[in-house]
């Protein structure tokens, strides 16, 4: 396709440049798109799968007991007593066992049509099948009818047909071992802190399974071996995050719905909440076992019980100010944590991050609003002290709200410089958006492409101070970041305050380039170092400008790196005559049209959301001062361990 690039007309472009991905060399070709990545939170994604299967065994009534271990050359076994994987041979590929058919097909598995699993996280029968393909060596044992079967592979080959390998008069259940492929991974490997906290949850999640825990590598305070059984369940996990933080109620609300009993259908939800004034709120949320960090319909549904609940128990108590509770004054020192059991749910990705199921929805919602009525009318001092709470909350929330209409004007006029902020003209902060982008020329085609009712552009000129090792003088004295701290409205370090916050959603937004990530990296580091609480409160984003823009005929497709773009010259646009193919060396480059068409309309953009993974406390932390602290040979020392990994470099 090289041709296309240069502009010359190609000459060996036929049938026999169409590649065929067969088996599960899709997944080795762009793991991406099956488990997120090849970083270290992808790495660990593949103990999750193979774990999940597990779970679904425990949760269908199967298995009581699942083991991990972390192997010294850091290979992992999950194993559990349940019915273990069918061995016999598939009726639709009778040349092959049903187990080699799961651990080597995309889409086989026992989710699909319900008769195996009511319900279940692995919902896409891909998750055996993808770390099969990204492991250099995978065992699989299967104790059934009293007897050991064993089939082994590498990166998603059978090296061989199901064996019988023994007897197995006293065991059942499925065995997993699997090396992460470091072709694909590179130096990335499994840390026991961060399996054994995904381990410690996953009991929590189903009281019926006890899960033990082993590891030959050794990793701070990480016990070597533990084993993990919770009767209490939710409230035992609530109980123990909080520690001995004071709490607005002696004992949390929380119980158990099943959907069967209430509403005739399968899966059942499980919930904890208490409110402290002693730390931030959070929530957790888990479908079928499977961690939501992003939420979904199944936290929907519970925020929307729980709400209405304090609401109505308000009115009863003859306090007005009840009505105007809203959610976010419910997470404001809310912690919570859910837990539903569905059948067949959708989710936004493979990585399973957002559950989509608008049922689910419902379901949480009816099941918890009575339960939560009648814990407010048994308990009504905790009900008391949480209403007090939530209602100085809301009134504090309104009088910033109040404020932050006065300073948006104030500020407006202060800022209204040439080439500084242009301000949108909603006055409230929800729903608005304030664009970082880099120079006059991208802050020109951004004006031309904004809603000017809901979004703002602040132009920089260059790179912003690296404020990492940086003198506070330096810092507070830099005139860009005067200027971005004056357009959010906020200070910086201790005086920063997230209520005083002007915009809903800050984009950071830079040319698809080693200087725009460079910038967009300064600015991360900004962002993380002095107002760390917007990132962990969902404010901060990454804008995705695309790379390159492929024209055939009427039809016109932007793509937002090489890989996209060799994948849409390999199967055409669907338009006629050649394709052509333009690079945006900048977004001053792109027209208006381009630009909010790509990056900027709500209905057509794509959003990178910036968080911090903080599996390992301290860990993100760590790694932002290797890459952008001030000693060049921690950086240096990055870069030989990973440089290996780069592909392809813009240069």
């Amino acid at each position: 396709m090289t041709d296309l690039l240069s502009g010359q007309e190609p000459t060996d472009y036929d049938a026999s440049s169409i590649e065929v991905l067969e088996g599960l060399e899709p997944v080795r070709k762009r793991p991406g798109m099956y488990i997120g990545g090849t970083d270290e939170r992808a790495l660990h994604h593949l103990v999750a799968e193979v774990l999940d299967n597990s779970m679904d065994e425990a949760v269908a009534g199967h298995a009581t007991r699942i083991e991990v271990e972390l192997h010294a050359d850091y290979a992992v076994t999950i194993r559990d007593n349940g019915r273990g994987i069918p061995i016999d041979p598939h009726p639709k590929f009778p040349e092959k066992s049903a187990l080699e058919v799961i651990l080597c097909t995309l889409h086989a598995g026992g989710k699909f049509s319900g008769k195996a699993y009511q319900t279940s996280g692995g919902l896409h029968g891909v998750g055996a099948s993808v770390v099969n393909a990204l492991s250099d060596s995978m065992v699989v044992q299967v104790a059934r009818n009293r007897e050991l079967f064993e089939q082994r592979f590498s990166r998603g080959i059978p090296q061989g047909p199901v064996e019988k390998i023994g007897a197995a008069p006293n065991r059942r259940g499925t065995t997993v071992t699997f090396h992460a492929d470091e072709q694909i991974f590179g130096a990335h490997r499994f840390k026991p802190s961060r399996l054994l906290k995904m381990v410690r949850s996953k009991a929590y999640l189903f009281s019926g399974v006890e899960i033990r825990w082993k590891s030959e590598i050794e990793d701070g305070d990480t016990p070597m071996e533990a084993t993990f059984h919770f009767p209490g369940g939710l409230a035992d996990y609530l109980r123990e995050t909080l520690g001995k933080s004071t709490t607005y109620a002696e004992n949390p609300f929380a119980g158990t719905v099943e959907f069967q009993e209430r509403f005739g259908v399968p899966g059942k939800v499980e919930w904890a909440i208490n409110w402290t004034p002693a730390r931030d709120g959070f929530i957790q949320s888990y479908c079928n076992t499977v961690p939501t960090p992003e939420g979904g319909t199944h936290e929907g549904g519970f925020w929307a019980a729980i709400l209405k609940g304090i609401r109505a128990y308000g009115e009863l108590a003859n306090n007005r100010k009840a009505k105007d509770i809203t959610r976010d004054d419910l997470i404001t020192g809310g912690c919570a944590l859910v837990s539903c059991f569905i059948r067949e749910p959708e989710f936004v990705g493979q990585t399973k991050d957002r559950l989509a199921t608008t049922e689910a929805a419902r379901l949480v919602e009816n099941a918890v609003r009575d339960h939560f009525d009648n814990w407010l009318a048994a308990d009504t001092k905790s009900a008391g002290a949480i209403l007090d709470f939530l209602v100085l909350r809301a009134e504090e929330r309104m009088r910033r709200r109040q404020e932050k209409e006065t300073a948006r004007k104030s500020a407006t006029k202060k800022l209204r410089l040439p080439g500084k902020l242009t301000d949108c003209t909603s006055k409230t902060r929800e729903g608005t958006e304030l664009f970082i982008v880099e120079g006059d020329s991208a802050g020109g085609s951004g004006k031309g492409a904004r809603n000017r009712n809901t979004q703002a552009l602040l132009p920089l000129k260059g790179k912003i101070l690296n404020v990492l090792g940086a003198a506070s003088s330096k810092i507070t004295t830099n005139a860009e970041i005067n200027d971005l701290c004056e357009a959010l409205g906020v200070g910086m370090g201790t005086k920063f305050n997230l209520d005083d916050l002007r915009y809903d959603k800050i984009i950071i937004m830079t040319d698809a380039d080693v200087d725009g990530a460079h910038i967009a990296s300064l600015l991360m580091t900004f962002f993380f170092t002095q107002m760390r609480p917007l990132i962990d409160a969902g404010h901060l984003y990454l804008a995705c400008p695309p790379l390159f823009r492929l024209t055939q005929g009427a039809k016109r497709v932007y793509c937002l790196d090489e890989a996209e773009k060799n994948m849409w010259l390999e199967k055409g646009l669907g338009g006629k005559g050649k394709i052509d193919v333009s690079r945006f060396k900048g977004l001053g480059e792109m027209d208006a049209k381009d630009l909010k068409e790509t990056t900027m309309d709500p209905e057509t953009r794509k959003l990178i959301r910036v968080t911090v993974d903080e599996d390992v406390p301290g860990e993100t932390g760590d790694l932002v001062e290797r890459l952008m602290g001030k000693k060049p040979e921690m950086r240096f020392a990055y870069i030989q361990q990973n440089a290996q990994f780069v592909e392809e470099l813009d240069v």
